[in-house]
């Protein structure tokens, strides 16, 4: 697929920790669906060895590069890292993918596409046209409520606010603020898209099929729940006393 020229250039960012069974095969699925693209993967030191696999991987192809952390810092972390070695070497469009096979590369055309008259583009699973397949109900029905909770807590027209397959132009994360975000988990996404919409921007979301991973552990835990729960609280409440606070005309 040929990326549209208004683009510019596209860096696929891919956070790993613990995923040497799929980096592999997520990766060239990647440069299979969008060959002009350019991958990422920004490793945490996994001790499972997928920051050296991602190395051979990166050695045999020019499109594919590696950022080795110290450690563990949590979902957020990973991909400011990522955004900031982008803009270092002067990409124009940043996406986010899991690692695990979740998201589906060939979908990639589609939310590229969409960019061209958009800030920011989700891939939404709770919109029409988007599924999941192999999740247990209680996981579905967690994900649905976790966000209808961030939709009313914070007055935003998102269905999908803390999905991971996403793709945003430079500018947008120019403008955000992201040395202000301090969101470690999977917060993190709906803080990036709460301010991408503060920001006046345009947020456009794409149905998209997600697969649950077959290898490997989720990175899903309830302190992850826990921390999106407080802080979409506190956005939320911090923005209704912002509002009562402004005069009134």
């Amino acid at each position: 697929m040929e990326i549209p020229a208004e683009l510019g250039r596209v860096l696929v960012i891919i956070p790993t920790y613990n995923e040497r069974d799929n980096i592999e095969g997520i990766v060239g699925r990647v440069r299979e669906a969008v060959p002009p693209a350019d991958v990422l993967v920004v490793d945490d030191a996994s001790p499972d060895g997928t920051g050296q696999l991602a190395d051979a991987l990166a050695k045999a192809d020019e499109h594919v590069q590696v950022l080795h952390r110290a450690g563990k810092e949590g979902l957020g972390p990973a991909y400011i890292a990522g955004f900031r070695w982008a803009a270092e070497h002067g990409y124009d469009v940043m996406v986010e993918m899991d690692a695990d096979g979740s998201h589906q590369p060939e979908e990639l055309p589609r939310l590229l596409a969409a960019l061209e008259d958009a800030d920011l583009v989700l891939g939404a699973r709770w919109i029409p046209g988007g599924k999941v397949r192999n999740w247990p109900v209680r996981r579905e029905a967690l994900s649905r409520g976790a966000n209808t909770y961030a939709r009313l807590m914070l007055g935003i027209p998102l269905h999908d606010a803390t999905g991971g397959f996403r793709a945003f132009r430079a500018a947008t994360l120019e403008k955000i603020g992201l040395e202000e975000v301090d969101s470690r988990g999977y917060c993190f996404q709906i803080d990036l898209a709460l301010r991408t919409l503060r920001e006046g921007l345009k947020v456009v979301e794409v149905p998209i099929t997600f697969v649950d991973r077959v290898h490997g552990t989720s990175k899903m835990n309830q302190d992850v729940f826990a921390e999106a729960a407080f802080r979409v609280a506190r956005w939320g409440l911090a923005d209704r006393v912002e509002r009562l606070r402004r005069p009134r005309r």
